[in-house]
């Protein structure tokens, strides 16, 4: 589903609540489910304000990914001061379920931080890249 035609639904009818709330593919809760059509308004606000989300995000972490070193698992944090940045702004901004360990996850997930361990194959290959994604 595009993010604009989720941000365009100003209210959701109960049909498609119950819909969603019955779609296993999806967490099925419905305050989160809300949140996500909140959410995508908030992220075509902040698009429309930076040129784009990807431009708003990397900002927090210098336009470059943070490259970590952990040598255990156990190494690995929940957070960070980059993701307690952008968690507050997100939540300055009108964002709901933004809280730090859910951001520290996406900043990893989109290669904005490099928590692979130096012993995992994909260590080498993440700490090459010195690029953004866009999106």
């Amino acid at each position: 589903m595009k993010i604009s035609t989720l941000a365009g639904w100003l209210v959701l009818s109960r049909k498609k609540i119950g819909a969603l709330l019955r779609n296993p593919g999806i967490i099925r809760n419905r305050l989160k489910i809300n949140a996500a059509v909140h959410n995508a308004r908030q992220f075509l606000a902040v698009q429309k304000e930076f040129g784009s989300f990807d431009a708003y995000v990397w900002r927090f972490v210098g336009g470059k990914p943070i490259k970590n070193r952990r040598k255990s698992l156990k190494d690995i944090p929940a957070t960070s001061p980059q993701s307690d940045a952008l968690s507050q702004d997100l939540k300055r901004r009108g964002f709901k379920f933004v809280g730090s360990t859910i951001i520290y996850a996406h900043m990893q997930a989109v290669g904005m931080i490099n928590d692979h361990v130096i012993s995992c194959f994909r260590h080498a290959q993440c700490a090459r890249a010195d690029g953004q994604s866009t999106y």
